[in-house]
């Protein structure tokens, strides 16, 4: 007599997380170049910028090599916009899928930016062989700290991700503005300035995001002459909790309907 062995909930969900993750590493590589330019292309991207900074500040920018301060901004903003893309477009993508019961949106973001994780460590990768070949030296004083900024910055992405993923099923209007909402993040966000160089009667202008607290923590746990002032490890881990519970309540409520109409 054959016995028929009952998966858990969990261990379905985690089996239909794998295989989206699986499908969206095959979609990666589905193209001519692969992952090797969504590799090349930031680190093609940061040396130029690198170069450029460098030949304007002399080759340090508040006691950081200009390539080790430049590759910490860019590197977390485009984490941030790369993967809020990734997982803001997987529920439509996914779209089909939800027609069966154990596939849900959230199963489709998570499997998204997991992607986009796994893009961005082989891009850390290919920044450090860069640094060793350009003779950079690779000092990290508190690598969990810097590990913990980047990934805030990825949660943040999918919870934001995931709550426009949804909003944008009712209103399909935020499609279009979505560039709108992240490409000022460039800007805003002391990717390409330190949040020293901006006079301090001016920083709560930019104080407000989440961002900019993240990657100018990072760039002094790995250099600690660089300097915190202005930037607050509580108010980015309360920012990323509020928004990530914010979100998750959001499409607690939100995503049946949402995928029914």
């Amino acid at each position: 007599m054959i016995s028929l062995k009952r998966r858990s909930a969990w261990q379905t969900w985690r089996d239909v997380i794998f295989a989206l993750f699986a499908r969206e590493i095959r979609i990666g590589f589905n193209d001519k170049f692969g992952l090797s330019w969504a590799v090349v292309q930031p680190i093609l991207f940061i040396l130029l910028l690198s170069f450029l900074r460098g030949r304007l500040n002399g080759g340090d920018t508040h006691s950081l090599p200009t390539f080790v301060f430049m590759a910490y901004g860019l590197l977390t903003i485009q984490m941030f916009i790369q993967t809020f893309t990734a997982c803001f477009n997987a529920v439509k993508k996914n779209m089909a899928l939800f027609a069966f019961r154990q596939v849900q949106p959230l199963s489709a973001v998570i499997a998204a930016a997991l992607f986009e994780l796994l893009v961005k460590i082989f891009v850390i990768v290919g920044i450090v062989i860069a640094m060793s070949f350009f003779g950079i030296e690779l000092r990290v004083n508190n690598p969990l700290a810097v590990l913990y900024y980047f990934l805030s910055v990825w949660v943040l992405a999918v919870a934001m991700g995931l709550f426009f993923a949804i909003a944008a099923i009712y209103i399909p209007e935020l499609k279009k503005i979505q560039s709108l909402i992240t490409r000022p993040l460039f800007f805003l966000s002391a990717v390409f300035f330190s949040l020293q160089d901006v006079p301090k009667d001016y920083w709560w202008l930019l104080n407000w995001n989440p961002i900019l607290h993240a990657i100018e923590l990072s760039r002094y746990s790995a250099y600690p002459t660089y300097g915190s002032n202005g930037v607050s490890s509580v108010f980015l881990g309360v920012s990323v909790l509020f928004i990530a519970f914010m979100s998750l309540f959001f499409y607690h409520a939100m995503w049946k309907k949402a995928i029914s109409r």
